[in-house]
C-alpha cells in the first residue's frame, strides 16, 4: 500500500507539467481567488484554529507558541493580504538573465524556471501554509506541505479553502498537497523522495532543521534557527540602543529574528546596563546574565553555555558584558546561527568591522534584527530565511524559488 506521503507527492509531481504552462495572469487570478476565499470563510478557519489552540492548552503549550499558532480576523486578513501582495510582485519565471551568441552562430539564453515540486516542512504557524502555497504557485511550482501537528486542524481547513478556490481557475488542484500524518516518520519519508520532490525546505526550530539537514537525500535549502544578538558598543546612542534591544526581543519573541543575547561593552555596563534592560523587565522578560552582568543587575539567574546556545522563542534574554568589539565578534562566531546580528555604535570603524566580519544572512548597524523579513525587504511574503550559502541566503522571496534553464537555438550546428 502506498503511503499518504508518497501518494500526495506523486499527485504534485504529476501536476508539475500543467503548472509549467501557466501564464502570469492565470497564476495571479488564482491567487486573488484564494485570498478572497480566505477572508470570506474566516469563521471556518477561526473555528478550526480554536480546536488547535484548545489542544495546545491541554498539552501545556507555552504562551509564546500559542501566540504563533493563534488566528483571528486581523491575522487572516493579513494572510490574505500577503497573497494579494504576491499577485502584485513581478513573476520571475521566464525572466531572461543572460543572452549571447557563440562564434558558430549558436544563440544561448539563460532563463528562470520553476524548481518543480517543493517539499515544505514546518511547525506551528498556520500562516506559513498560505505563504508557502502562494509563493510556490506564483513561481510555477507545486508544493507538498507538512505542517506541525499543533496546527493540523487549521492547516486542513486552510488547504480545503485554497483548493476550493483553485477549482474555478486554471491551476491544477493537485499542485498543493497537505500531509496530514503527524507521525515523525512522515517527515523522514519526505526527506528521501528523490524523483518526486526537487527540494525540501524546513522552517522551524533547531531540532527540526537538524533532522532535515542530517537525514535528507533530497536537496535541502536550510532556513535556520535564530540565535541572534545585539551588541551595544561604548559609543552607542543609549536611547537608540534601548529601543533597538527592546524591539528585537519583545516585539515578537516567538520568531527567528528576535534576539536571544544582549552584549554590552564593559566601559558602559556599570552606568548604562540597568537602563538598557529596564524596559525588558517592565515587559516581564526574564534576564540571565554572565557574572559581570549579575554584579550590576543583582539577583538574576546565571547564563550558562547552554543558555547562550538556546533559541528561546520566549520572554527570556541572556545579558553578557564583553571587553569590546573583538569579544563580541568572538561570542557571535561561537553561538550565532548565521541569521541576524546587530551592532549599535556611533564609531564608523567598529560598524564597518562588524558588517564585514560577522558571518550571517543579515547584519545590521543601528537597526533592529526584526527587519529580517521578506515584507520588510520588499520581497513580499517569504518562504523562509535561508542561513546557508548555496542557492539562496536571507529572506527567500520569489526568485529564490526558481532555478535556471539554458535555451539554445541554431541552424544545424554540430560539434566537431
Amino acid at each position: 500500500m502506498i503511503s499518504e506521503v508518497r501518494a500526495k507527492a506523486t499527485l504534485a509531481q504529476e501536476a508539475a507539467a500543467a503548472m509549467n504552462k501557466l501564464t502570469t495572469e492565470q497564476k495571479n487570478t488564482a491567487l486573488s481567488a484564494m485570498a478572497d476565499a480566505l477572508t470570506a470563510r474566516e469563521e471556518e478557519i477561526i473555528a478550526a484554529n480554536a480546536d488547535d489552540l484548545q489542544r495546545g492548552r491541554d498539552n501545556g503549550t507555552s504562551t509564546s507558541l500559542l501566540d504563533r499558532l493563534a488566528l483571528n480576523s486581523e491575522r487572516i486578513a493579513g494572510i490574505a493580504e500577503g497573497l494579494r501582495q504576491i499577485v502584485e510582485l513581478p513573476d520571475p519565471v521566464g525572466e531572461l538573465l543572460e543572452s549571447f551568441q557563440r562564434p558558430n552562430g549558436m544563440k544561448v539564453e539563460k532563463r528562470r524556471v520553476p524548481l518543480g515540486v517543493i517539499g515544505m516542512i514546518y511547525e506551528a504557524r498556520p500562516n506559513v501554509t498560505v505563504d508557502a502555497a502562494g509563493l510556490c504557485l506564483k513561481t510555477g511550482n507545486c508544493v507538498v506541505l507538512r505542517g506541525g501537528s499543533a496546527a493540523l486542524s487549521s492547516n486542513r481547513k486552510i488547504i480545503e479553502i485554497l483548493k476550493d478556490a483553485m477549482k474555478s481557475t486554471s491551476l491544477p488542484v493537485d499542485a498543493i498537497q497537505l500531509i496530514e500524518d503527524s507521525d515523525r516518520a512522515s517527515v523522514n519519508e519526505m526527506l528521501k523522495l528523490n524523483g518526486l520532490l526537487d527540494v525540501v525546505i524546513p522552517r522551524g526550530g533547531a531540532a527540526l532543521i537538524r533532522n532535515v539537514v542530517e537525514n535528507a537525500t533530497v536537496p535541502v535549502i536550510e532556513t535556520g534557527a535564530g540565535i541572534c544578538h545585539v551588541f551595544v558598543d561604548d559609543t552607542a546612542d543609549m536611547a537608540m540602543a534601548a529601543d533597538i534591544a527592546f524591539n528585537a526581543k519583545v516585539q515578537r519573541p516567538s520568531v527567528c529574528n528576535s534576539i536571544e543575547t544582549l552584549l554590552v561593552h564593559r566601559d558602559i555596563a556599570e552606568s548604562q546596563l540597568s537602563a538598557l534592560v529596564k524596559p525588558m523587565l517592565e515587559a516581564n522578560v526574564e534576564l540571565r546574565g554572565c557574572e559581570r552582568a549579575k554584579s550590576i543587575l543583582g539577583d538574576i539567574r546565571s547564563a550558562t553555555d547552554e543558555d547562550f546556545s538556546t533559541e528561546y522563542n520566549d520572554y527570556i534574554i541572556n545579558v553578557k558584558v564583553v571587553d569590546g568589539l573583538d569579544e563580541a565578534l568572538s561570542h557571535i562566531r561561537r553561538y550565532g546561527t548565521k541569521h541576524s546580528e546587530c551592532i549599535v555604535t556611533e564609531t564608523g570603524g567598529h560598524a564597518g568591522r562588524f558588517l564585514q566580519e560577522v558571518d550571517a544572512a543579515a547584519v545590521y548597524h543601528n537597526v533592529s534584527t526584526r527587519f529580517t523579513d521578506g515584507f520588510e525587504f520588499g520581497f513580499g511574503a517569504e518562504i523562509g530565511i535561508s542561513t546557508q550559502k548555496l542557492h539562496a541566503r536571507g529572506p527567500m522571496g520569489l526568485p529564490a524559488l526558481t532555478s535556471t534553464k539554458y535555451r539554445i537555438t541554431g541552424n544545424g550546428q554540430i560539434r566537431g
